[in-house]
Parts: structure tokens; sequence; C-alpha cells
């Protein structure tokens, strides 16, 4: 991608190059490119369940055992350093349990991606060997 107009291949400037390695980390990077396409919908933040105690005497969450009152499904994110919350049903919670997932997913789709481009740019960035080495300093 860095040297060459076709955009399918990596193709390096030194053709010294084993250029098994190099496929191999471009055959990886596709698949992980292919593995993204395949992700749904993201969606950052976390889901909690929770459950009560509302205080009113009697009731069944202040029996001994209690029996609190929930589950109550809560997903939470940060936006502008200020927490936004909100209340789910459980088949609500279950999607963004789910989008939240597929975003870690994409995380570590992306964090793999930059180590293979890291090992693909050591060998494509090497420099060029010199096709005529110096030979000493000239005598006259």
């Amino acid at each position: 991608m860095l040297t060459d107009p076709d955009p399918g291949i990596w193709r390096p400037r030194n053709r010294g190059v084993v250029p098994t390695r190099l496929e191999r980390y471009e055959r990886t990077y596709r698949a992980l490119a292919a593995e993204l396409a395949e992700i749904g919908l993201i969606s950052p933040g976390s889901v909690v369940v929770r459950t009560t105690s509302c205080g009113k005497p009697g009731c069944r969450c202040q029996a001994d055992p209690p029996q609190r009152h929930g589950p109550y499904y809560q997903y939470s994110r940060a936006v502008a350093g200020k927490t936004l919350s909100r209340r789910l049903d459980e088949r609500q919670a279950e999607l963004y349990r789910e989008w939240i997932a597929n975003r870690h997913h994409l995380e570590q789709i992306i964090t793999q991606m930059e180590q293979v481009s890291a090992q693909a740019a050591e060998i494509m960035l090497r420099p060029e060997p010199n096709p005529h080495p110096s030979r000493g300093p000239r005598r006259r």
C-alpha cells in the first residue's frame, strides 16, 4: 500500500526483501479487515443489573431474608465528561450488551491491525541497499 498504486498488494521498495513474510502480513491484515466488516452495531458504556430496597415497612424488601425489587437494567456511558444513564428492559439490555461486546471486539481487531502494520512497516521501510558500495578512499 505504501509504494504500489495497486491497492490490492503491498510491494516493498527493497526488492531484496523476502516477500513471503510481507505477504503473510498482508493476508493477516486483510482477514482482520474482513472480520471488521462483519461486526454489527457498536456502543461504548456498560450495562448493570440493580436490585433495590424501597424502605416501606412490611414490604418484601424489608423481610428476613429480604426480597429486593428488580432486577432493573441500567445502561451508562460517559459523554463529554458526564455520565449518562438510562433504564432498560431486559431485551434492550441484551442488545446493549451485544453492542458493547462488538465494540470490544472492534478494538481488539484494530489493535491487531496496528501490530501487523508495524511488522510490515519494519520490512517495507528498511533502507534500500546501495547498488554501488563504497570501495574506500580513492588514491591519486
